[in-house]
Protein backbone atom coordinates (compact mmCIF):
# COMPACT_ATOMS: atom_id res chain seq x y z
CA UNK A 1 0.00 0.00 0.00
CA UNK A 2 1.33 3.59 -1.00
CA UNK A 3 1.26 6.26 1.63
CA UNK A 4 0.24 10.17 1.12
CA UNK A 5 3.70 10.77 1.11
CA UNK A 6 4.72 8.14 -1.30
CA UNK A 7 2.39 9.38 -4.22
CA UNK A 8 3.03 13.19 -3.85
CA UNK A 9 6.75 11.50 -4.38
CA UNK A 10 5.65 9.50 -7.24
CA UNK A 11 3.60 12.31 -8.52
CA UNK A 12 6.62 15.17 -8.15
CA UNK A 13 8.89 12.71 -9.92
CA UNK A 14 6.45 12.59 -12.75
CA UNK A 15 6.07 16.11 -12.85
CA UNK A 16 9.67 16.64 -13.20
CA UNK A 17 10.07 14.46 -16.11
CA UNK A 18 7.66 16.07 -17.67
CA UNK A 19 9.33 19.14 -17.33
CA UNK A 20 12.47 17.89 -18.46
CA UNK A 21 10.68 16.54 -22.01
CA UNK A 22 8.97 19.85 -22.36
CA UNK A 23 12.99 21.70 -21.94
CA UNK A 24 14.67 19.09 -24.59
CA UNK A 25 11.60 19.89 -26.89
CA UNK A 26 11.94 23.87 -26.45
CA UNK A 27 15.23 23.55 -26.93
CA UNK A 28 15.03 21.82 -30.50
CA UNK A 29 12.45 23.88 -31.56
CA UNK A 30 14.95 26.77 -30.72
CA UNK A 31 17.90 24.71 -32.33
CA UNK A 32 15.62 24.32 -35.83
CA UNK A 33 14.52 27.88 -35.95
CA UNK A 34 18.43 28.93 -35.49
CA UNK A 35 19.40 26.22 -38.21
CA UNK A 36 16.37 27.62 -40.75
CA UNK A 37 17.74 30.73 -40.25
CA UNK A 38 21.31 30.18 -40.88
CA UNK A 39 19.92 28.26 -44.09
CA UNK A 40 18.46 31.28 -45.47
CA UNK A 41 21.18 33.25 -45.53
CA UNK A 42 23.22 30.60 -46.97
CA UNK A 43 21.07 30.67 -49.59
CA UNK A 44 20.56 34.53 -49.93
CA UNK A 45 24.78 34.89 -49.80
CA UNK A 46 24.75 32.05 -52.78
CA UNK A 47 22.36 34.35 -54.83
CA UNK A 48 24.29 37.25 -54.07
CA UNK A 49 27.57 35.46 -54.65
CA UNK A 50 26.28 34.55 -58.09
CA UNK A 51 25.36 38.23 -58.98
CA UNK A 52 28.51 39.22 -57.84
CA UNK A 53 30.67 40.64 -60.75
CA UNK A 54 33.70 38.58 -60.01
CA UNK A 55 35.37 41.50 -58.26
CA UNK A 56 36.87 40.58 -55.26
CA UNK A 57 35.31 42.60 -51.88
CA UNK A 58 38.01 44.66 -51.32
CA UNK A 59 37.94 45.41 -54.92
CA UNK A 60 34.88 46.50 -55.01
CA UNK A 61 35.00 48.28 -51.83
CA UNK A 62 37.90 50.45 -53.00
CA UNK A 63 36.31 51.12 -56.64
CA UNK A 64 33.21 52.32 -54.53
CA UNK A 65 35.82 54.72 -52.28
CA UNK A 66 37.64 55.83 -56.11
CA UNK A 67 34.13 57.26 -57.12
CA UNK A 68 33.00 59.35 -54.32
Amino acid sequence: MSTNLEDKLSNLIHEIKEIKKEMIFQEITKARAAKNKLNKWKALGGKVSSLWDKVSAVEEISQQREKS
